[in-house]
């Protein structure tokens, strides 16, 4: 059976085409055209094994991300079927497939809910997933600066982001971060707060992705209080997984302030940005991103092959 490395699928896809596959499942699956299986964790000392699945017809694709956690590190391969006629299709890395839908539902979800001439992007956790959002939030939106703050994080990392991502990065603190971005992304393993959500400016938008535990949160209170919508993926994983939104207050009022992605896409872009408000994306990660974007690099791979035969041919 045909195996993708994460090398290859680096390869094969780009920012846009994510975009656009993601968007479409999401869609699909709020008109119940598509289905999916919350996460199910199976732990025996340190070691857990982690199973999520979905079904997408309209992108003739089924299929399930399996992954273990050892010692907080993660392994994952995706197992693709086709949705038709249940052939097995393909076995891929799913590292490489995290990362990018990830970073590209959180761009969907600011497209419709940051400003559209945000200028500073800030960046908590400079991991996989910061750097995976700082790429395609550059490539997005025309911003003028990216801070970054990691335990990490140093003048060389700092450099190799700005070449790639052609817009001046600079570190700073946490809150001093907080405090300037337009767009935050929280991309940490933190399990508290990392910053005052009271320090905030009006009309940022945050894209939380960082956790799916019920005990870690890299939000306060005082972010989700001053939230007027709080987008997530799909309600029924979501609030059975994100620390960020269990552990709030109960004067937080997170119930009245849901709205779930597929809903959130329906709006024009631009259309959810609330200059006086703040705008919170709470990612956990759900099985229709992984199938989505597998299915998207499987079809690449096969036109790929095909041109190749084709010019072999001749």
């Amino acid at each position: 059976m045909l195996h993708l490395t994460d090398q290859q699928l680096h390869e094969l896809l780009d920012a846009p085409a994510v975009q656009e596959v993601l968007e479409q499942a999401f869609i699909e699956f709020g008109q119940g055209q598509a289905a999916q299986q919350r996460r199910v964790r199976t732990q025996v000392g340190d070691t857990r094994l982690s199973t999520l699945g979905a079904v997408i017809p309209g992108q003739q694709v089924a299929g399930a991300k399996i992954y273990t956690t050892v010692h907080g590190a993660f392994n994952f391969v995706i197992v693709l079927f086709d949705a038709l006629s249940g052939q097995a299709l393909a076995t891929l890395d799913a590292g490489a497939i995290t990362q990018w839908r990830t970073a590209a539902c959180s761009v969907l979800a600011a497209q419709r809910g940051a400003n559209p001439h945000s200028q500073t992007l800030g960046v908590l956790g400079l991991g996989a997933q910061g750097m995976a959002h700082a790429l395609q939030f550059c490539q997005t939106f025309d911003l003028q600066r990216v801070l970054v703050w990691s335990p990490n994080v140093d003048e060389k990392r700092c450099h190799q982001l700005e070449l790639e991502c052609g817009v001046p990065v600079r570190a700073a603190r946490a809150e001093e971060i907080a405090a300037q971005a337009d767009i935050l992304v929280t991309a940490s393993r933190s399990r508290d707060p990392l910053f005052d959500g009271r320090s905030l400016k009006p009309g940022c938008f945050v894209a939380a992705v960082g956790s799916s535990l019920p005990t870690a949160r890299e939000l306060d209170d005082a972010c989700l209080q001053r939230a007027g919508k709080i987008v997530v993926e799909w309600g029924e994983q979501t609030l059975s997984e994100a620390g960020d939104l269990i552990l709030a207050a109960p004067d937080c009022g997170v119930s009245g302030k849901l709205c779930e992605l597929s809903d959130w896409l329906q709006l024009d872009r631009g259309q959810g940005y609330d200059a006086q408000g703040i705008c919170v994306y709470k990612s956990v990660g759900v099985a229709i991103e992984d199938i989505a974007v597998a299915g998207l690099a499987y079809r690449r791979h096969q036109l790929g092959k095909t041109a190749q035969e084709a010019l072999a041919a001749h």
